[in-house]
């Protein structure tokens, strides 16, 4: 089991709370922490979390320490709490309390194991979490039903939930598997692939990588910086097996990544700058098709904008993970199978390079979690070069048809770029928080403004009050006078 400290920084990592997790002030109620305990123990059990927790000294909006004072070491009518608890759960679990400091802070840490075999009660009852809410299960019949699954099959996979189709067909699959060099045996390869279910039916993982998932991947284009803007072009690659899929998405990437012309400082010849370093580029792409959460029914959405492409796979980390894990390259695959076969076929490697190449090119902010999706923000790299002409990504009709008009003015778009940064640089002569400036400047989404305020900080106009925390939940921005 992790430490308190590890425990609190992966809990406060999620913008909210989680349903297999909550925060407590000084909060005290016994029966109420009973069935939290069943809550939590059950709602970790759903999603794959090893553990519960209920935490005391946490502000749950905030997320400020506020130094409890909840006590745990005492008697109810001379009979200890956790005594007390245990002798009302049902079945028995090894649940614990313990307690450290941070920052100064005491904090109460109540750990709960998950749900085996048949949920956890007390009294009784059995109970789940709905959101950040405590219910009781009976009044939520399908969650009932999908807790069961999972306590009976396991938590849904690749491998264990049914392909929605049965009319699956694989001559894609052993083309793919021939040009790498490996010989697929057409008697024991859906065996060797792990692509049938226990009773012999096809799994979800058979139907990725049959000639059609029908699963929908699309790769779209917008003329502004955000989907405000009219979206000229759409690209659908889900008509054909995954693995055929994640190649043509990266050839895409390149058709986009054009090479601009730099005839500054010219002597004798001229250099070519690419609009984006194609490697992060592709192992985004990779990452969003591997560790994408393919057991929800929806495939990772790739977005081009006029200052960046936006690669959005469904899922966060995986449990055991954490940032600090994840930004380190430490890999703990959520399709295992899937892993494995990229492995095979020489696509990815278990050596976890991918996302710290990303990050030594771009930073730990090109990733953005959500509750339900990890983004990763590939930003153009587009030259200032002053009176030469601007380089705009070009696709050719061929691709796509629908491209003929220019999608918008450079010079419009950087006059509104700037523009956008100046009135930045003036609201943050006094240090401010994103929260602040996505009031002061009208805007509601957060990822644009980080665009900005990454150019800015590249710039040198502004800078982080808390540097050497560039994550910081305290951080604010200032003016570089």
């Amino acid at each position: 089991m992790e430490n308190i400290i590890d425990i609190v920084k992966r809990c406060l990592s999620f913008e909210s709370e989680q349903e297999w997790f909550d925060f407590k002030d000084n909060w005290y109620e016994l029966d109420e922490i009973g069935q939290y305990i069943s809550a939590l123990s059950n709602a970790a059990a759903m999603i794959g979390e090893p553990f519960g927790y209920l935490i005391w000294g946490i502000q749950d909006e905030t997320h400020e320490f506020t130094n409890t004072k909840f006590k745990y070491k005492k008697d109810i009518k001379n009979e200890p709490i956790e005594h007390y608890l245990a002798r009302n759960i049902s079945p028995a679990i090894y649940f614990s309390f313990d307690e450290d400091v941070v920052d100064g802070n005491r904090i109460v840490v109540l750990s709960i194991p998950a749900a085996r075999i048949v949920p956890t009660e007390f009294k009784g009852v059995r109970y789940i979490r709905v959101g950040s809410s405590k219910e009781n299960i009976k009044n939520h019949p399908e969650r009932e039903a999908a807790l069961f699954r999972v306590l009976n099959f396991g938590l849904p996979s690749l491998l264990n939930t049914e392909a929605r189709f049965d009319d699956l067909s694989f001559d894609q699959l052993f083309l793919y598997f021939d040009m790498k060099g490996i010989k697929l045996s057409k008697r024991t390869f859906k065996k060797n692939l792990e692509l049938l279910t226990a009773d012999g039916k096809y799994n979800l993982l058979a139907q990725l990588l049959s000639d059609n998932p029908r699963m929908p991947i699309r790769f779209a284009l917008f003329s502004g910086i955000d989907k405000t803007s009219t979206m000229y072009a759409v690209r659908e690659f889900g008509d054909m097996c995954l693995l055929l899929a994640l190649d043509k998405v990266i050839d895409y990437g390149d058709t986009l990544n054009i090479p601009q012309a730099d005839e500054r400082d010219r002597k004798v010849e001229r250099k070519e700058v690419m609009l984006f370093q194609s490697q992060a580029f592709k192992e985004a792409v990779i990452n969003a098709f591997q560790h994408n959460l393919w057991v929800s029914g929806t495939a990772p959405m790739f977005t081009a904008y006029q200052d960046r492409i936006e690669i959005t796979s469904v899922g966060t980390l995986p449990p055991h993970q954490t940032k600090e894990g994840f930004y380190a390259g430490i890999s703990i695959p959520v399709n295992a199978k899937l892993t494995e076969i990229f492995v095979q076929l020489h696509i990815s490697e278990k050596s976890g390079r991918g996302v710290p190449r990303i990050v030594g090119e771009y930073g730990e902010g090109a990733f953005r979690f959500s509750d339900n999706a990890i983004t990763v923000t590939i930003p153009y790299n587009r030259l200032d070069l002053g009176d030469f002409p601007q380089v705009t990504p070009q696709v050719t009709p061929q691709v796509i048809p629908q491209v003929t008009p220019q999608v918008t003015s450079q010079d419009v778009y950087k006059k509104q770029s700037r523009a956008m940064e100046n009135r930045i640089v003036a609201y943050c002569v006094e240090a401010k928080s994103v929260q602040e400036m996505l009031a002061y400047l009208g805007l509601k989404d957060r990822k644009n403004l980080m665009v900005y305020i990454r150019r800015l900080l590249e710039q040198g106009r502004i800078a982080r009050t808390i540097p050497d925390k560039p994550n910081s939940r305290n951080q604010k921005y200032i003016t570089i006078k």
